[in-house]
């Protein structure tokens, strides 16, 4: 087995070591010391890593027998003393985010009667899995009693007990394992069996911050950030501010109604611009059809066009196709990837949705439709190899005379 520094010693980030295997596994090389501080991942926090000597670290495991491997980039000869050297602003973040879990689980459990079923310590933002759904308000009320056990400074230790010893220091959640237990204690807020690491005082936590919440398999997630990664927050939170702030010449008060009338506001010429291009695509499509060729017993519009979005050549199709006998097959004209859209009058007979599938088959891309109208993106290649393969695609489309 691997003596494990971390459970007594939580803050030491160097330690001297034995070597005793070095073993190919899978393509990584693994190292087992006989001592070590690296933390491997369990409990829903993620590993260490650092060096061993001069050789990187990437990654920690739980191995049989109790013991500990290290992932690492080279070989190290069994046999060898090394020195181990933790990534300091690592192993602290991880140390602020968990014991920052215990303490707000501690806040729902006691507020609220919240019990929590399942944590998570991920690389930007942490989460909480409760068994009941909270509303924003007793969130809040937990929020701010959790803050508070984090700015009284307040001293954790470390305990260690039997399983019926466990039974007796009024555990906030009945262990599981059996055998010896190792407590973290928050001073007379919680208890906690867990194997994690933790910051020796709640104020090394700084603040405790609720990012969001769901509800989440009955109860809800709740995502939190703590210590270093709420300052992060806040910095990001106060330049997409400051930004908007800047943008919309109002002040902090006002940004929610001022964003709320530009939303409408947006909406508004959304509207309108849809109007302009039906009645723009209208006035456009008669002269697209004045220019249709007749191909058979169908007239025939195969171009490419400057200066119309994928939304305007789908207009322009359809009001040509509104006319009789009309198919039209339309390509933006500006470079890869090209976007198309294509509308058949009922009565020729061409289904859309097909012709753009077997363009796509050609000159790559997606889309999809309907026999009337199909458009589609992605399209690469020369525009005048693409119209040809549309008018050669219609053509083999055509039912047979009668």
């Amino acid at each position: 087995m691997t003596e494990r520094i971390y459970y007594g010693d939580p803050a030491c980030l160097e330690f001297d070591a034995a070597v005793l295997d070095c073993t190919a596994d899978g393509g990584r090389t693994i190292v087992v010391l006989d001592r070590t501080a690296f933390y491997p991942t369990s409990g829903g926090q993620p590993h260490d890593i650092g060096w061993l000597g001069g050789v990187p670290v990437s990654n920690v495991i739980e191995l049989d027998d109790d013991r500990i491997g290290h992932v690492v980039d080279s070989p190290i000869p069994a046999g060898s003393a090394v020195r181990g050297r933790i990534d300091r602003a690592r192993r602290f973040d991880h140390m602020q985010q968990h014991t920052g879990q215990h303490i707000l689980s501690a806040a729902f459990d006691r507020l609220h009667g919240a019990r929590t079923v399942g944590f998570h310590l991920g690389a930007l933002v942490s989460t909480i899995d409760l068994d009941k759904v909270l509303g924003a308000e007793p969130l809040a009320d937990a929020e701010a009693e959790a803050n508070r056990v984090v700015w009284e400074d307040r001293p954790l230790r470390i305990l260690t007990a039997s399983g019926e010893e466990g039974a007796l220091l009024g555990l906030r959640k009945e262990a599981v394992r059996s055998g010896p237990l190792r407590v973290i204690e928050v001073e007379r807020f919680d208890r906690s069996a867990c194997g994690g690491t933790h910051v020796a005082r709640t104020g090394e936590v700084g603040v405790i911050v609720l990012r969001s919440w769901e509800k989440f398999r009955g109860g809800m997630r709740v995502e939190f950030v703590c210590g270093a990664r709420a300052l992060r927050e806040f910095r990001a939170l106060r330049d997409a501010v400051a930004g908007s702030l800047r943008f919309l010449s109002v002040p902090p008060q006002e940004l929610p109604s001022a964003i709320e009338g530009a939303q409408a506001e947006n909406k508004e010429l959304r509207r309108a611009i849809r109007g302009l291009t039906e009645r723009l695509a209208a006035h456009e499509a008669a002269a697209l059809v004045g220019r249709a060729r007749p191909a058979g017993p169908i007239r025939l519009v195969v171009e490419s066009l400057d200066d119309w979005d994928q939304t305007g050549l789908t207009a322009l199709a359809s009001a040509a196709a509104a006319q009789p006998g009309v198919v039209a097959a339309l390509l933006s004209a500006g470079p890869d990837p090209a976007v198309a859209a294509i509308a058949c009058a009922p009565d020729t007979g061409v289904n859309a949705a097909v012709v753009l599938r077997r363009l796509a088959e050609r000159f790559g891309g997606k889309g999809g439709g309907k026999p009337g109208l199909a458009q589609g993106g992605g399209l690469t290649g020369e525009r005048a190899a693409m119209l040809a393969a549309l008018e050669e695609i219609i053509a083999a489309s055509l039912p047979p005379a009668p």
